[in-house]
């Protein structure tokens, strides 16, 4: 089984696109999470981590706690940025800000790194509140992917790491660390535990060690507001607005709310078209049962229309480009569309 077959079946095996009930988050996060860290030799736990977080929809299910009550327009909470969308130097937020506490809180677990250099800018951003999640940061060529887990998987990730050769002792921010490199000369930051974090930082492009030394240098650690501050435009836009673009062409099931979404909370465009396209979904499948349970015909005819049709979605096709998501809300559309569904579809589309 190659590499990226292992990891697809990690994927789909485990809970492709999102978590089951609440009461089930702790015992499924932490088997997949197992799963992830162990892996070794496929792309390295942060590579299988890159391609779970594009597939998962970590911004659904336990992001109630991460509600983006209240935000200004983005021009606002930008203003000062360097041009290009870079996150130095480093922005501070506009007077008349205002995050919500559910947000700075969700901000505040998280490890809030930036890099306080020009020309560098946040490209990815996943699992916002979650134990697993990443931000990438990229100035031209180059990338700098920072993961972070919960603290108990550093014993994981070093072990992993050391088959890479003994590593050199680093500081990031005043936080310690150890420094190792592949055989393909790409470097991984492997932080060590503190506010019961782990951060993993990897390279991809043209790197030398001496152009690492000066990034780690410039790296910061923020407070919440800032670092919150300091995203693109588009992960802080009103999810109104957000969602108008993506639902354009969607039709909706009936009672969606769309002011509900503010619960997917803040996250890169492919990150909120899953959790957008999610709701979307389970509320027709919601709509089809009801129908078939009621002898409703023109009901069930029209959530299987509904579902059909996002094969053509905007938001779908052009997230297919980057990750799996579409592939699996496809799978279940077309079983719908056959008069079938799987009950894997909860924890697959991520309904409740």
């Amino acid at each position: 089984m190659s590499g990226d077959e292992r990891v697809d079946r990690l994927v789909r095996d485990a809970d492709p696109g999102g978590l089951g009930g609440v009461g089930d988050l702790a015992g499924v996060k932490r088997t997949l999470l197992e799963e992830i860290v162990s892996e070794s030799g496929v792309e390295g736990g942060a590579g299988i981590a890159r391609r779970r977080l594009r597939v998962r929809r970590f911004a659904g299910v336990v992001t109630a706690a991460a509600v983006l009550m209240s935000v200004v327009p983005a021009s606002m909470v930008l203003r000062g940025q360097a041009e290009g969308g870079g996150v130095s130097p480093i922005v501070t937020p506009a007077e008349g800000v205002v995050f919500s506490p559910l947000v700075l809180a969700a901000a505040e677990r998280n490890p809030r790194l930036l890099i306080d250099r020009p020309g560098w800018k946040v490209t990815d951003l996943s699992g916002f509140t979650e134990e697993l999640g990443m931000i990438r940061f990229r100035r031209g060529e180059r990338e700098l992917e920072m993961n972070w887990f919960s603290a108990w998987v550093y014993t994981y990730r070093y072990s992993d790491r050391l088959a890479d050769g003994p590593p050199k002792s680093v500081r990031v921010a005043g936080w310690p660390g150890d420094l190792f490199q592949n055989l393909n000369g790409d470097f991984t930051v492997l932080l060590r535990p503190h506010d019961d974090v782990v951060v993993e930082m990897s390279t991809s492009g043209n790197w030398s060690r001496e152009d690492l030394d000066r990034v780690l240098a410039d790296i910061v650690r923020v407070d919440a507001r800032t670092w919150l501050a300091a995203l693109p435009a588009e992960m802080v836009m009103p999810v109104g607005e957000r969602a108008a673009k993506v639902l354009a062409d969607v039709p909706l099931p009936p009672g969606f709310d769309v002011a509900a979404l503010e619960d997917i909370g803040v996250s890169d465009s492919y990150q909120f078209g899953v959790g957008v396209t999610s709701r979307v979904g389970c509320g027709w499948i919601a709509e089809w049962q009801r129908a078939r349970a009621s002898g409703d015909e023109a009901g069930v005819r029209r959530a299987a229309d509904a579902l059909r049709s996002s094969h053509g979605w905007r938001v779908l096709r052009d997230m297919d480009k980057a990750g799996d998501w579409p592939e699996v809300f496809w799978e279940y559309a077309d079983e719908i569309s056959a008069g079938t569904l799987r009950p894997s579809y909860v924890p697959g589309l991520g309904c409740q």
